[in-house]
Order: structure tokens, then sequence, then C-alpha cells
């Protein structure tokens, strides 16, 4: 009789689950042990960080080959710029939806409001923490929108690929990266013959490649998994949670209101498809966006499930979803637009409507530029913080919590891209079935 071999999804979840409860249970019996912190700085916190770094390290050559590839399969600059265009469109009302929810909820559940004065003085003594402190530095130094839009376009492809991990780069990093592979592919559409078919084929290669690699990292992640969320549960617990309730509850509420009727509404109504097959066949996607709080990390199995399991073109699949990694961040963009609220209330900032208007444009472009890595939307907080008069340091008032929301906004994040290349797929004829 052959055994029955799990899958990998299950073994994620697992993991996850594992990670969780063991973490609980050592932040519950164990958090004032010097050994518990040395465990976790010196041997469960780098075990998890192996596994991302593995797949970080295939994340740039995948986006320039899965990106590439995707806009020359396409094989119509014409049938370019209408997918391109059809992608900002709902990208754009996906972030906008996201962010009314949230700013609806915060104004009506007003979580800021409802603190004592001992609950304050607890979340105020945070804020001097050095991570803190980074974040604001980083949003002193941010460039102007015209500096900003100036750096998309790369003058060193190579030195943005270089630096688009790199917390202190200040170029164009991911979003130059990506121009760059766009343009690469707009050329071999253009230039087509036996010598760009050449090229193309050695894409398709470095793009087979590369997912053999991630291929051979998810082997850990049940493990890498396990070390990620046990580390973070391990350090926080549940008191800070408890202790922002209101706050956590009203984002996730949010969110929740996005993933489940928000996507439902666009994948009955516009494509024709059942929300719950769709959510069914996300599983994996989903449990390694949660637990890895990175949409680019997350990618690689995006791409494959949408291929495999949605039956989206590749063409489709891998111009939406890689654009997607960075440029469609719903579950960010609602998060941050909460987070200006929460803190407005929190410091008795009266905001006015012109004002909150400010923070839903910069919630909805900030959605669309922040980078898809754990932590992202931090200095983007910082700088709209700045910008209705709150100090940028009470981003450290909602620090405890950030890396778990972090962890619920990726799942939204990833699936509005698989939202989105369904719509798309759909509107270009692609007929979708989910039996």
């Amino acid at each position: 009789m052959p055994k029955h071999r799990l899958s990998q999804h299950t073994k994620i979840f697992i993991g996850l689950a594992a990670g969780v409860a063991l973490g609980l249970v050592c932040n519950a019996f164990f958090s004032d042990y010097p050994e518990l912190d040395w465990l976790l700085r010196n041997v469960i916190a780098p075990f998890g960080q192996i596994f991302l770094r593995i797949i970080f390290m295939a994340v740039i050559p995948l986006i320039f080959s899965a990106l590439a590839l995707g806009v020359a399969e396409l094989g119509d600059v014409r049938q370019l710029g209408r997918i391109g265009a059809k992608t900002l469109a709902i990208t754009l009302l996906l972030t906008g939806v996201s962010v009314f929810i949230g700013m609806t909820l915060v104004n009506t559940v007003r979580p800021g409001e409802g603190l004592s004065d001992t609950e304050r003085q607890s979340l105020m003594s945070t804020i001097s923490t050095s991570t803190v402190q980074t974040a604001v530095q980083r949003a002193g130094e941010a460039k102007s929108i015209v500096q900003t839009l100036l750096d998309i376009i790369p003058k060193n492809p190579l030195a943005d690929a270089v630096g688009a991990f790199d917390e202190t780069y200040r170029g164009g990093g991911i979003l130059a990266l990506m121009f760059f592979s766009l343009f690469v592919g707009l050329a071999l559409t253009l230039a087509r013959s036996e010598r760009t078919v050449v090229f193309e084929q050695w894409l398709q290669g470095l793009y087979d490649v590369v997912m053999k690699i991630i291929g051979v990292a998810m082997k850990l992640a049940p493990y890498g998994v396990a070390a990620l969320v046990f580390t973070v549960t391990a350090r926080l617990g549940m008191d800070v949670v408890v202790l922002l309730g209101k706050f956590v509850l009203v984002v996730i509420g949010g969110l929740l209101i996005q993933f489940f009727i928000t996507y439902s509404l666009v994948l009955r109504l516009a494509v024709g498809v059942s929300p719950w097959k769709f959510f069914a066949r996300l599983e994996e996607v989903i449990i390694t966006a949660f637990s890895t709080s990175s949409s680019n990390v997350t990618l690689p199995t995006a791409l494959r499930v949408t291929e495999e399991k949605l039956h989206v073109p590749s063409r489709i699949s891998r111009f939406v979803l890689t654009l997607g990694s960075t440029a469609n961040q719903n579950g960010t963009a609602l998060y941050e637009g909460v987070v200006v609220l929460f803190l407005a209330q929190f410091f008795g900032v009266n905001l006015t409507l012109a004002q909150q208007a400010t923070v839903v444009l910069a919630a909805v472009l900030a959605g669309i530029g922040t980078a898809g890595v754990p932590g992202g939307s931090l200095p983007v907080i910082v700088l709209v913080l700045q910008s209705v008069g709150v100090p940028g340091e009470a981003i450290g008032v909602i620090f405890g919590v950030d890396r778990i929301l972090d962890m619920s906004r990726t799942v939204l994040n990833v699936t509005g891209d698989i939202t989105a290349a369904m719509w798309v797929a759909k509107s270009e004829g692609v007929e979708l079935k989910l039996e």
C-alpha cells in the first residue's frame, strides 16, 4: 500500500500552526528567560531568514525574466497597451475601494479614542525603539514626487537590481527594474528576428531555472514558516494585541471585507467564477503570503498556482502578477489609511475632511509604490503622519502589532493581484472555468 503523502500547502499550514502554538507557549511561560532570547536571536530567527533569503535571491531574476517574457508573449504593442491600461484600472479600483473601507471603519469605530490613561502610557513607552527611529529617518530622507517618478526610469538597471532590497538605496529599486524589464520585453516584440528568438529562449530558460531554485527552497517552507512565526509570537505574545484590540479588529475587519466581499463581487460579477472555488485553490498562496509577509517572496507560488490551478495564460499572469507584487498593494493601502487616522485620534488631532481626503490619496498612491517586503510601508506611514500634523515617532504606538498585521495584509495584496489577473484574462476573452 502506498503511503499517503501530505501536500506541500498542508505541511506549510502545519508548520504555521506549530510555530504560533509554540511561540505563544514560550511567551507565556519563558518570556523572562534569557535563554529564550538567545535561542530566538541565534537559532530560530536565522533559520527562518535562510528560507527567506534563498527565495529573495531568486526574486530579481524572476521579475526580470517573467515581466520581459510576459510582454514579449503578448506579441502586439497595442495588446500590451490595452492589458497595461486594464491592469492599472483594476489596480486603482481595488485599491480605492480598500482604502474607502478602512477609512469608513476607523471613522465609525474610532479605535484611538477608547484607551485608558494606563493603556496610553504603556503604548507611549514603546515609541523610542530603534526600528521606529530608522523608519522616521528614512521618511525624512524621502525624495520629491518628481524625483521619485524620474528614478523609475533607471540610469543603471544593474544598480537598481542590486539595491532593490537595500533599505538605504536611494534609486528606483525594484520599480526601476520592472521598467527596464518592460522595455526589454517591448523591444523583443518590436525586433523579432532569429537572434532575438535565441534571447527569448534564454529568458525562458532563466525563468525555468529560477522557478526550479524556488521549488527547492519551498521544500524548506514548512520549517522556515514555523521558525518565522515562532519568532514573532514568542517575542510579542498576545498582550500587545489585546492592548490595541480595537485597532487590530478594525484593520482585520477591513481586510476581511475587501477579501470576502469586494473580491467575491469582482470574481462573481466580472469574471463569472465561483469565489469559493477561487479561494480554495489559493490555499498554498495564502499560507505562504501570511507566513512570509512578502508579496515578492510569494510571487513564484502565486505565478505557479495562477497558471496551473486557475488556468490564466502565462502571458497575462507573468505581466499582471509581477507588476502587482509591487504595484497592487490593496491591503497595505487600507492599513496605511487606518493607521494614520487611528494615531490622529490617539493624539487628539482632529482631521478635517480635506485632510482625510489627503490621507486617502496618499494611501492609494503609497499602496501602488510600497515595496513588497516585510515592513515596507512604515516609512510611507511616517510621511503621511507628518503631513497631517501627527509626529512621525507616533508610529511606535502600533509597531508591536505591525508584523502580525503585515502578515494579514500581505494575503490581501497577493489575492488582489490574482483577482486582477483573472479579470484581465476574462476581459481578453480567456475562458476561465474552475470545475
